[in-house]
Formats: C-alpha cells, structure tokens, sequence
C-alpha cells in the first residue's frame, strides 16, 4: 500500500480549518445558550460516515433520533466539517464515529467533544491483531475500511447496541434484540459473499481500484486486490502510479478494473487508456461503493444493500 502524502502548503491549510472548527466547538460546549433536545426524550445519535449510521439506525429504531453526517458520494478521508455539522455534534448526546483516522483531522474535534459527552468509536473492540497495519504510514496506522469484513462490522454494531443500551438503559432489552436481528442479517450477508464470490475462477479473484479500500474484503473472502491510490484519497498519485499499474493490468491480463462511487474515475480512466496503448484491452466492470454508499431510499443507501451491489457486480464482471 502505498503512504499517505500531504503537501505542506496542504497541511497548514487544513491546520488552520481545524483550528477554526475547534473554537467553534469549544464555543458552542461552553456557551450558556440552551441545546435543542427531542422533545419526546428520545436520544440524539450523530454518526461521521454513512456505514455507521445506517447500522445506529438499524439498532435504535424509535427509540432515537438518528441522522449522519456524511451523505452518498462523501469521500471522508477529504471531509471538512461545516458549522451545521458542528452543531449537530454538539446538540447530540452520543456520536459516534469510525476511528482509525478515517475522518482524519475531524479527529481532533471528536476529541474535544468526548470531554463533552459520550463519543465512541465504532472499531474499538477489534482486536489490533485482526486489524490491518499500513506499514509505509507511520507505525501503528491502520487501514480504517474495516465494514468491508462483515465480521468486523458485527463487532462495531455490538459496540453501537451496547452503547445505547447504557445510554438508555429503560430500553436496553429493545436495543439488544433489535441488534440481534441485525446481526442475524449481517451474518446471511457474509454467507452470501462467500457463495457468490466462489463462482469466480480463483485465477479471475482479482479486484482492481481507483483507491486501496477494499483490503479488508480481499482478506476475508480470498481476493486479490490492488489500488492506484493508498488507503486515503488525500495520498496522491503521479505518472509512475499509473503505469504501474496498467503493466500489473497486462502481466495479469487483467480485463475488468472498477470505479468507486465517492472517487473520480480519471484516474482509473488513466489507466485504462496506457493498457489500451499497448494493446491490452480493459473495461470498466462497474461502479462498487467504497467509502460512502448509495442514495437514500434505495437498496444501495443501506450498509447490507451496498454491499450485495459490490458483491453482484464483481461477480458478474469477473466470473
């Protein structure tokens, strides 16, 4: 994989943003002016990335009021927390959010409300050792794209349900029934990968991207994956990425590469073209939900539905 590559100018940028986003928040803590609560006593629930939400939602029905950060199509390594953001962490009474440096300098804010109320990391229970180590980033940085093994996202809606049973403890039994059925939905999910992915030719299990998300589903489920970019989106790639790349494409005779959903496609275009250009010929084998999922009120704009569409359209190009 390759490490994550910042610019200073890029730095001090985004140094200043944050700092910003800071005072507000210190601000809006210790301000006297009163928070909005829901006036039927339900508890608020902020979560960063979509994955997370939908699972919160899932698992505290009625019982919350849930709502998210990050829409369809977010990229969060990018994100920047807007002031309406900022007062949504602030009037909720738990957030939660995914760690492991996926909303990167959000960050520094999360710390600073944890000493507000109750934030909590969604991937915390994983064990470090199931956890996937970026060893060009820095030691102890991991890859944070862990929804892409169902199993350890089994273990982050077990954080979630035993949060919001602490948090609400009249209704705790709600909570982890309804984090039962859920889970009973994600462990069918995993079954279904393993089915489905088992009608690819083991030598065609190779699944090529704009960006190196997908690590953690090419472990669980035996397939080979490769990235143009690192873990992030803010790492960027130059010439050498790309015809790196296009001649892993025609060793392999790789003929399907896919787009991601939250990342622009020029750069697997780039690709595809310097493959063409020496006579290879690869096609886009459709578009996978990486980093963000679909639009609300589709299948896709769920975690299970998201991730079926990954499943269905690699299959159908690789098989």
């Amino acid at each position: 994989m390759k490490g994550l590559k910042t610019a200073p100018l890029r730095r001090a940028r985004w140094t200043f943003i944050y700092l910003v986003i800071l005072m507000a928040v210190a601000a809006a803590c210790s301000s006297g002016e009163k928070k909005e609560v829901a006036t039927d006593g339900r508890l608020k629930v902020t979560s960063t990335i979509g994955m997370i939400h939908d699972v919160v939602a899932n698992i505290g029905g009625e019982r919350i009021e849930a709502q998210g950060l990050m829409g369809p199509g977010t990229d969060p390594h990018l994100y920047k927390a807007s002031q309406g953001d900022i007062r949504k962490l602030d009037e909720a009474d738990i957030i939660f959010y995914n760690g492991l440096h996926l909303e990167g300098k959000m960050g520094e804010v999360l710390e600073k409300l944890e000493k507000q109320k109750t934030v909590v990391a969604v991937t915390s229970t994983i064990p470090k050792e199931r956890l996937m180590l970026v060893d060009d980033a820095g030691e102890g940085t991991y890859d944070p794209h862990v929804w892409f093994d169902v199993r350890h996202w089994i273990s982050a809606a077990e954080v979630i349900a035993a949060t919001l049973a602490e948090q609400d403890f009249a209704h705790a039994e709600e909570y982890k029934q309804r984090a039962a059925d859920y889970i009973a939905q994600l462990e069918e999910l995993d079954r279904y990968a393993r089915e489905q992915i088992a009608f690819i030719p083991a030598e065609r299990r190779i699944l090529v991207t704009a960006h190196d998300a997908f690590g953690y589903f090419g472990l669980a489920y035996g397939i080979e994956v490769t990235g143009l970019q690192g873990i992030s989106t803010a790492s960027e790639y130059g010439s050498r990425d790309v015809s790196d790349l296009r001649d892993y494409l025609v060793k392999h005779k790789i003929k399907a590469v896919f787009i991601e959903s939250s990342v622009p496609k020029r750069s697997i275009e780039a690709v595809i073209e310097g493959a063409k250009k020496l006579g290879h010929q690869v096609d886009i084998g459709g578009e996978l939900f990486s980093d963000a999922m679909g639009q609300e009120g589709t299948a896709e704009g769920t975690y299970i539905g998201m991730f079926r569409h990954n499943i269905d359209t690699l299959v159908q190009a690789l098989k």
